[in-house]
């Protein structure tokens, strides 16, 4: 094991910023995208358990997001875009009723950083994208409990977050870090000899690298077994979304990465294992389904009851484990090159990849350029700002940086492709 301080996320550790014996209070940031309408469907099966003070989201469903408000009784509705303020307005009225008192609201990119560090028990960063780095600080900074399904926030800004957060501050709430974070409840850090996360292999498991070169938009969102949002989706064809949960493994549970593997697991029930020194693993396995995950992560350390749905044993079914074709989907390694140079380095390849997963499904970029584009931008990117001396400043330049170069590179391609 390395000699650095604990562990982000450690299962043992409860870090409990309220103690009163009512329903806990929770702000859902990205209420309208996947994680945020199964967080807001599991509040409303528990209202025991759970309130919702606040909700963000970016501003482009504000009919749903007025429905959540009025059906969760919030307090305050933050949106990314001030120009849907009126629109927003408009709906939270209909939703209300006549002379009944709409929440407050709060407009402007800084909106959802503002209620991440409001009064509450547990913060639920659903954003997607580097954007969910400003309220993942203010949340931790704020002494909230963070329940974090935004994995970009840690993997740009990890010397910030681990600069802050205290012990048992984080739950993780992707499927395979919320896995990994049960299974290490049953041992010791000493007694963790390996990490194995697994991948869905995403729509184009066993496809060589030849085979990807035609991808469409419409092939790469045809996700096998999980209903997520185009980036995390495209993500997950590629298999980026596997590299960034490796570096994400490695801020949370303070594990080396060349003790962190990766193996396709096509039916997506095994969500990861955790491998003793006495050669036993650990595996934490449940039907595809997000809501088991936010509840660990709003709950813990109680478990919610009926979550999520159980397996049904009295019927058959077959479990299937692969080794990663590295040729193929080169992702996990780059993840792994950027994520042991640290510092500036993974903000620049999670930029340079969100860049090009945008030109892809605009039509601007090949599916291989994806991966291509990115390996480049990282390798001009060179050395990587690092060390203690890292700042948010220092983060969003290289975000920058990384996004118009990798547009430079995009559009480079696809002149290149007319011509």
């Amino acid at each position: 094991m390395s000699d650095s301080p604990t562990p982000l996320a450690d299962p043992h550790l409860v870090f409990d910023p309220v103690t009163d014996d009512g329903p806990r209070d929770i702000v859902v940031l990205g209420s309208t995208g996947s994680i945020g309408t199964q967080a807001v469907d599991l509040v409303l099966r528990h209202p025991d358990r759970f309130r919702v003070t606040a909700l963000s989201a970016a501003g482009g469903r504000v009919g749903l997001l007025a429905e959540q408000a009025r059906r969760l009784r919030v307090r305050t509705v933050a949106v990314a875009r001030e120009d849907v303020v009126p629109a927003l307005r408009e709906a939270l009225a209909d939703q209300y009723g006549t002379g009944e008192p709409i929440p407050e609201i709060l407009a402007g990119p800084d909106a959802a950083t503002q209620v991440a560090a409001s009064n509450c028990h547990t913060v639920l960063n659903g954003i997607t994208g580097s954007i969910g780095l400003a309220p993942t600080l203010a949340a931790l900074e704020a002494g909230r409990t963070l329940a974090l399904a935004n994995k970009e926030s840690l993997i740009v800004g990890g010397p910030l977050v681990k600069a802050i957060a205290k012990p048992g501050q984080i739950i993780p709430v992707d499927s395979e870090h919320a896995a990994l974070f049960q299974a290490l409840a049953s041992g010791t850090r000493a007694d963790v000899r390996k990490l194995v996360v697994t991948a869905s292999g995403g729509p184009f498991r066993g496809r060589t690298k030849e085979q990807l070169a035609d991808v469409t938009p419409e092939d790469a969102l045809a996700h096998p077994t999980w209903a997520m949002g185009p980036v995390i989706t495209v993500n997950s064809s590629t298999l980026v979304n596997k590299g960034l949960e490796v570096i994400e493994a490695h801020l949370l549970y303070d594990i080396p990465f060349d003790r962190i593997e990766v193996v396709v697991h096509p039916q997506s029930y095994v969500h990861s294992m955790v491998e003793f020194t006495d050669g036993s693993t650990l595996a934490q396995a449940t039907p595809p389904d997000m809501r088991g995950p936010i509840a660990i992560g709003i709950g813990w350390p109680e478990r919610v009851p009926d979550a999520a749905p159980a397996f049904d044993w009295t019927q058959a079914s077959s479990w299937e484990f692969f080794p990663l074709d590295d040729e193929a989907f080169p992702a996990v390694n780059l993840a792994r090159h950027v994520g042991e140079l640290g510092g500036t380095a993974p903000a620049v390849f999670n930029a340079a990849n969100e860049e090009c997963v945008d030109a892809f499904l605009n039509g601007k970029l090949p599916y291989l350029g994806i991966m291509e584009t990115v390996t480049e931008v990282v390798a001009e990117h060179g050395t990587p700002r690092t060390g203690t001396s890292l700042t948010v400043a220092d983060v969003l330049e290289a975000d920058a940086w990384a996004r118009t170069r990798a547009r430079e590179l995009s559009a480079k391609a696809t002149a290149e492709a007319r011509a």
